[in-house]
């Protein structure tokens, strides 16, 4: 244990212990926006700074540690005089139009600013402006970057993509796209980290909900939404509903409120999801297809982004379902349209989707009949989804409990789990092993394949079903991602069926969430999603009523004709850049 004196407290802290997280364990807070533990330490904005008696410079705090007898300051008239000048340069060089901004209210910097008195700018303005492709699903803003370099901290060390970049030196340092490449021409993912992880608004996503509100007011349009699992363990967090109110229903609630005429739960398409993979997968591994590489789950749009552009010879061991979102509209625009009596084309489809990837997985074709069009036709993320709800006005104290509309109103437990890492491939073995046996195992049976905590890398398990034993993996994080894929490459390990999602924690911790800077909540938001499937009625797939009478109805059978057809998928029908 080391023995300091922070603002005349005498503390004790374990040797190694960083100034920051020193201070902050004796209560005292300090103001920080390039911090990232052990991911970005790199003192870039100086706002941390502190006095250490005896020295005439200040010190960052997040990246020098205690020694023993340090007298530290952390609100000297040195300190606040410094803090406020560093603050005021980082104003200086970023749009502070607030009021246009999405982060208003939850920028750090806006709360920095703020919490100095920062009333006048003493420093000329001068903004980087570099030109973006605002079609593209992910949007950078220049005039916003406070050079903090926490986008390409995430990227590399965490995902492991390096698509951000320090270009030019001195006052002309800034952040780009690596090699002064265009985004579009560069091989990311579209998880949306970066975005969860930048401190300001320099960093987003392509904002849909205008296209939505026209496709609202056109009347000869019917507006259809769904909701992906994830999304109802956070949506709640942006708009101050507690966890335990914050209901699907209430989603349901707000968007029939703001116009949508049919609301449906992503559930009921994760459910079919895992009827045609499930027997995808009992069908490639008793054919031995998977004797020397594994079968991949393909619900994920960021993880097949990832594998086009990095490992485009393991395409063909790609699950060929659709994931759930594209499912859910390839329904829509047939089976749906059928029961109501209207054409594909009336129908306007739309996602809430905690995913940034689903933006881009949206401009997928459908071809059905004699109807060419997209499976969906706009995908907002839950930040869109809540923002949608502030600008009409609806207090979320008045929403009310609301069912799904009929015929694809039932969900299972097990497709609420998908929204978590490992849920897909639990929900999959459940059925699987039903699909095998002639009967259900204990719902938790396969609970081994739940990640243990946020930030754990590979999960394995072997699992029993009828005579064979399933090797499965579950693995989220690209970075995590790119381990597995090598030690699979090298023969160091093998697996039968391998779950992959882009964004660390699952769907739950995508680039789509509300965001909350310095805390990473992905493993909280998935215990409630499991919360939720033991709490279920229904918590097998193949058990959902409104999925049977899609087979009867329609489907016929999983893996039929109609089902490939419709449900899954070709992935070499378009290529990632290599770069």
């Amino acid at each position: 244990m080391v023995n300091i004196t922070i603002d005349n407290r005498n503390i004790s802290v374990p040797e190694g212990t960083t100034i920051m997280e020193a201070a902050a364990s004796a209560g005292i807070p300090v103001p920080k926006l390039c911090y990232l533990k052990g991911i970005n330490e790199i003192a870039a904005c100086r706002v941390c700074v502190v006095e250490l008696e005896g020295m005439d410079k200040l010190v960052t705090s997040c990246n020098n540690v205690v020694k023993e007898g340090m007298v530290i300051y952390t609100n000297s008239p040195k300190v606040r005089a410094a803090r406020k000048r560093n603050v005021q340069l980082l104003l200086s060089q970023h749009d502070c139009k607030c009021a246009t901004c999405v982060r208003s209210g939850n920028c750090s910097l806006q709360k920095v600013a703020n919490d100095f008195n920062n009333i006048d700018l003493p420093f000329k303005e001068r903004f980087e402006d570099t030109p973006w492709d605002k079609t593209f699903p992910l949007i950078r803003d220049s005039r916003k970057c406070i050079k903090c370099m926490r986008c390409i901290q995430i990227c590399d060390k965490v995902q492991d993509l390096h698509i951000w970049d320090v270009t030019g030196t001195g006052s002309r340092t800034t952040v780009s796209v690596s090699g002064n490449k265009k985004i579009s021409d560069v091989s990311c993912s579209l998880c949306g980290q970066c975005i969860t992880h930048c401190p300001v608004g320099a960093l987003r996503e392509r904002d849909d909900t205008d296209e939505v509100w026209d496709a609202i007011a056109d009347k000869k349009k019917i507006v259809v939404a769904q909701v992906a699992p994830a999304v109802r363990a956070a949506w709640g967090e942006a708009l101050g509903i507690p966890l335990e109110e914050a209901t699907i229903g209430k989603i349901m609630d707000s968007l029939k409120r703001l116009g949508v005429d049919y609301v449906f739960d992503t559930t009921f398409s994760a459910d079919l999801t895992i009827m045609e993979e499930g027997n995808e997968f009992l069908e490639r591994f008793t054919k031995g297809e998977l004797r020397l590489r594994p079968m991949f789950t393909s619900c994920c749009p960021g993880w097949i982004r990832f594998i086009k552009s990095q490992y485009p010879h393991l395409v063909p061991q790609l699950s060929t379902a659709k994931s759930p979102q594209q499912m859910f509209g390839a329904v829509m625009k047939t089976y749906f349209a059928q029961s109501i009596g209207v054409r594909p084309e009336d129908i306007y489809t739309v996602s809430v989707m905690p995913c940034v990837a689903k933006k881009g997985e949206r401009n997928m074709e459908l071809f059905y009949g004699e109807y060419a069009g997209h499976d969906i036709d706009a995908v907002l993320t839950t930040r869109e989804l809540t923002r949608m709800i502030r600008s009409a006005h609806i207090d979320p104290a008045t929403l009310k409990d609301r069912e799904c509309d009929p015929l694809m109103k039932e969900g299972s437990g097990a497709g609420v789990i998908f929204g978590a890492t490992g849920g897909v491939m639990e929900a999959a073995l459940r059925s699987a092993h039903y699909l095998v046996t002639g009967k259900n195992a204990d719902p938790d049976a396969f609970k081994a394949v739940r990640s243990p905590a946020f930030g754990t890398g590979v999960i394995e398990a072997e699992v029993q079903i009828g005579d064979a034993t399933i090797r499965a993996a579950v693995v989220s994080g690209l970075g995590n991602t790119r381990k597995l894929i090598e030690s699979i490459e090298h023969g160091e390990v093998h697996y039968d069926f391998v779950e992959v999602m882009a964004c660390p924690g699952g769907c739950v911790g995508g680039g789509g969430q509300p965001i909350h800077d310095g805390l990473e909540l992905a493993h909280e938001r998935g215990k409630n999603l499991y919360f939720l499937d033991s709490n279920s009625k229904l918590r097998f797939s193949h058990e959902n009523p409104d999925i049977q009478k899609l087979y009867e109805d329609f489907m016929e059978k999983p893996l039929s004709h109609k089902a490939h057809m419709l449900l899954h998928t070709d992935h070499n029908a378009w290529e990632m850049p290599r770069g």
